[in-house]
């Protein structure tokens, strides 16, 4: 199974922030979208808007924990690492996209084609797919 074979049974959405904005904004989006993990956006001058990073919920309760009710103003930028974004693309290997997820300790992955942001493809998303395959039908959300 491909990751592909997963995104075209999803909304094609992407929700992002931007390096610049607050934890307060990017928990406001999370809340507003029912969603756990935001693909960060910079303006990279030879690329244009581009996928920088992930920040999720992780990243929210370590800024509570570290700047206490201050962090709603802290920065995503401080928060994230932008050294290697880790993401995959629609062709990959849900195996392959597995391994990544493990090796990096992540639950989500941009999916990104010829150097466009399609996609995020969660731990879910895949368990779902899996479940689906193995039952022959879609599985509720719990």
């Amino acid at each position: 199974m491909l990751v592909g074979d997963i995104l075209r049974k999803k909304t094609p959405r992407v929700v992002t922030v931007r390096m610049n904005e607050t934890v307060g904004i990017a928990a406001k989006l999370m809340r507003a979208n029912n969603i756990s993990a935001l693909v960060v956006k910079d303006v990279v001058r030879s690329e244009g808007n581009t996928a920088v990073g992930m920040f999720t919920e992780r990243d929210v309760v370590r800024a509570v924990a570290e700047h206490g009710a201050g962090a709603i103003n802290v920065k995503v930028s401080q928060l994230i690492s932008v050294q290697q974004l880790v993401s995959c693309t629609s062709s990959d290997t849900i195996e392959h996209v597995r391994h990544l997820m493990n090796r990096n300790h992540i639950r989500h992955l941009p999916v990104i084609d010829d150097y466009s942001l399609v996609s995020v493809i969660s731990m879910r998303d895949i368990a779902a797919a899996v479940d689906e395959a193995l039952n022959g039908a879609p599985q509720a959300a719990a």
